[in-house]
């Protein structure tokens, strides 16, 4: 972490302490008697996750690019959460990323610009460091920290690359699973996943964050979101958000329809107002699991629907070929089939991908993936992605495999 950070993290520190004293309630069961007793009943963790990644992208000579790239890379997360004391708790995360071994890859601030992209670079940072304030029925927390909204399609940590993606903020949290629920978050600084030797590091300005849901009936709920991003050091993202988002359980099946409308902001110079949407389909029965979906995030004068706070590897394919929306859009058509077995979970997903504009037909690509607990503490994940470009960038293979323990 450089030093110019730490003013900006304790003063948000000192700014939730501070807004949530008139909150205080009496101590409840399981607190404890004194600061000094919450301090002493801290607990520490220790997780480690060792990765091989592997890439085989179509290779072009004539450009001095090598098509084929292996990360071999350790993430260390220490972390340390205090007791309660009158509700008030604290939070200190350190991660360490470390090559292994094979580093022929481009990490983005390795220089090694021959290579594919692998985006885990070295570095020893501070991941989370936070106040967090528990009262009868909401939560404030204020510092670095986690954000995962809905299924993180917008708003995310990122969570599979080495290096998480964390929020300096305040975040205010309102409400139970079985009743309204509000989530606001006010954050001047997004920690994402480049490292901080990376001219990409952060994310700073203005940036709103409002969530909102509510179970209509046992098994159905809406929500609403309002994103605002006024970025200073990347106009070209800032943009408001507005969706609803439905889940339902209809027993053998469950759906999930949502909707946004996008627009710029700021002093992004880029005038567009575009749209997103999903439909999916899903049932389960016994040890088998299918789903079918259609996603289209649209565009308009040229510019598609942005996404840059979200977890994209969760979406539109592994191999991570539409980290940014193409300017055309893209509909995404998916489906996937999951079965649980030898103690694990095999999971394989098809999607086709075409413009939302045009009829350009970008590409396909399969994804596969197995994962089980070894042992209560030790997990295993296997992973392999095949993209076949058809208009769109490179014929991409890439394959993982990932050992994690907690400590």
């Amino acid at each position: 972490m450089t030093i110019s950070r730490f003013p900006k993290i304790f003063g948000t520190l000192l700014l939730g302490a501070c807004s949530t004293v008139a909150l205080q309630a009496a101590a409840q069961e399981g607190e404890n008697a004194t600061l000094a007793d919450a301090l002493k009943s801290g607990e520490a963790h220790l997780n480690l996750r060792y990765r091989v990644e592997i890439v085989d992208q179509e290779d072009f000579d004539q450009d001095g690019i090598n098509g084929d790239a292996t990360a071999s890379t350790l993430r260390t997360r220490l972390n340390w959460l205090s007791g309660s004391y009158h509700g008030f708790s604290g939070f200190l995360e350190l991660d360490d990323v470390t090559a292994v071994g094979n580093d022929n890859y481009n990490s983005t601030v390795n220089d090694k610009t021959n290579y594919p992209v692998v985006a885990d670079p070295d570095g020893t940072e501070v991941n989370q460091a936070y106040v967090r304030y528990n009262g009868v029925n909401s939560v404030i927390t204020a510092g670095r920290q986690r954000i995962n909204l809905d299924n993180q399609r917008f708003v995310g940590g990122v969570g599979w690359r080495q290096n998480e993606q964390t929020y300096d903020g305040v975040r205010y949290q309102y409400g139970s699973a079985d009743s309204l629920q509000l989530d606001y978050s006010y954050i001047y600084n997004v920690n994402r996943i480049f490292g901080e030797d990376s001219a990409n590091a952060e994310f700073e300005g203005n940036i709103q964050l409002l969530h909102a849901s509510y179970p209509l009936v046992e098994g159905h709920k809406i929500s609403g979101f309002a994103y605002n991003l006024d970025l200073e050091n990347a106009k070209s993202n800032s943009s408001h958000t507005y969706g609803v988002d439905y889940e339902g359980d209809f027993g053998l099946l469950n759906a999930n329809l949502s909707y946004a409308r996008q627009s710029d902001t700021g002093d992004n110079q880029q005038d567009y107002s575009a749209n997103y949407y999903l439909a999916e389909l899903g049932a389960e029965k016994g040890l088998l699991s299918a789903k079918v979906g259609y996603e289209v995030l649209g565009s308009d004068n040229g510019v598609g629907f942005k996404t840059p706070l979200a977890t994209l590897h969760k979406f539109q394919g592994y191999t991570d070929q539409f980290l940014a929306t193409p300017a055309d859009g893209i509909e995404d058509l998916y489906a996937s089939a999951a079965v649980k077995v030898a103690g694990g979970k095999l999971n394989m997903v098809y999607h086709n991908f075409d413009a939302n504009e045009n009829s350009t037909d970008y590409g396909h690509e399969w994804n596969v993936s197995y994962g089980r607990n070894l042992t209560e503490d030790i997990s295993l994940l296997v992973k392999y992605a095949s993209y076949q470009a058809h208009q769109y960038k490179l014929d991409t293979d890439k394959f993982w495999l990932m050992v994690s323990a907690n400590f």
